[in-house]
């Protein structure tokens, strides 16, 4: 008798999975539409982010050396896109800082995060979507984050 019991509680199992995926089999699922949609490439996808155009246009424009640009979309929850860059002095470190808060509020991305402008060894501007991370060169050696980023 207990064969039959779990048979027959089998066989409701099988019209219950049966029936759940038959209501699942009209509806798209993730993988089809991941598999449909075109994957972009780390370089694709920033190079089509308007936000880092206007950040890299404002950092060429203040002779910021040395910029590297990291995707972050695969390592963290923290932006897209993180950039990181050198000025020569406190001074210049500060005015490039200043210079892409004003390109980025100018192009309508209104005002982002920014630490650090006073001291102008090393500034944070923070977009929500894109960091930006302004350094003197023995600041940026010390701290070295975009060999942590990058692995």
């Amino acid at each position: 008798m207990k064969p039959t019991t779990i048979a027959t509680k089998s066989a409701a199992a099988n019209k219950a999975s049966a029936a759940k995926a038959k209501k699942t089999k009209d509806k798209p699922v993730a993988k089809d539409m991941a598999a449909a949609a075109p994957v972009k490439s780390a370089a694709e996808r920033m190079r089509d982010n308007p936000e880092l155009r206007v950040i890299l246009a404002s950092l060429d424009d203040m002779k910021a050396e040395d910029s590297v640009t990291i995707d972050l979309s695969d390592k963290a929850s923290i932006g897209e896109t993180m950039v990181v860059t050198t000025g020569r002095s406190t001074v210049h470190v500060a005015s490039i800082a200043d210079r892409v808060v004003k390109d980025l509020k100018a192009h309508g991305y209104g005002g982002p995060r920014v630490e650090g402008l006073r001291q102008g060894d090393w500034v944070l501007i923070d977009t929500g979507s894109v960091i930006v991370h302004v350094f003197r060169p023995e600041v940026r050696a010390f701290y070295n984050i975009e060999k942590m980023w990058s692995a």
